[in-house]
């Protein structure tokens, strides 16, 4: 009987750390055509480093990141990306729990990038 808790707990766990790597992988491809702004969550140092071109620098480590996530239209679609994607998950988050319905975490800059077709360009 412990033998076979022990598999279904092993299968259970391998499921679920497949979920969770599924749930944070990067789009593929995002459609521009009806995005209303590019997010980048980074600190002002990293996107002056490179960021996707017309993204504009809310860093979600800031005081000010919610007040200044608030001024968004909350119904407008958004793209946000950071260097990993971490960030930005918490800031997609962080903007559905403030009542954005439309926004994507595009991972890291380069996975963004990619999913986007904008090009990384720097100051």
């Amino acid at each position: 009987m412990n033998s076979l808790i022990k598999k279904i707990s092993i299968a259970v766990i391998a499921v679920l750390a497949i979920v969770s790597l599924a749930a944070c992988s990067a789009p593929k491809s995002i459609d521009m055509s009806q995005v209303t702004a590019v997010i980048d969550v980074r600190t002002a140092s990293e996107y002056a480093s490179g960021h996707l071109q017309g993204a504009v620098n809310i860093d979600i480590e800031s005081a000010t990141f919610i007040d200044e996530i608030s001024k968004l239209d909350k119904a407008g679609t958004y793209v946000v990306y950071c260097h990993s994607g971490r960030r930005a998950g918490i800031a997609k988050d962080t903007m559905t729990s403030l009542g954005f319905s439309d926004v994507t975490n595009a991972g890291g800059y380069q996975d963004a990038s990619d999913a986007t077709k904008l090009p990384i360009v720097t100051n």
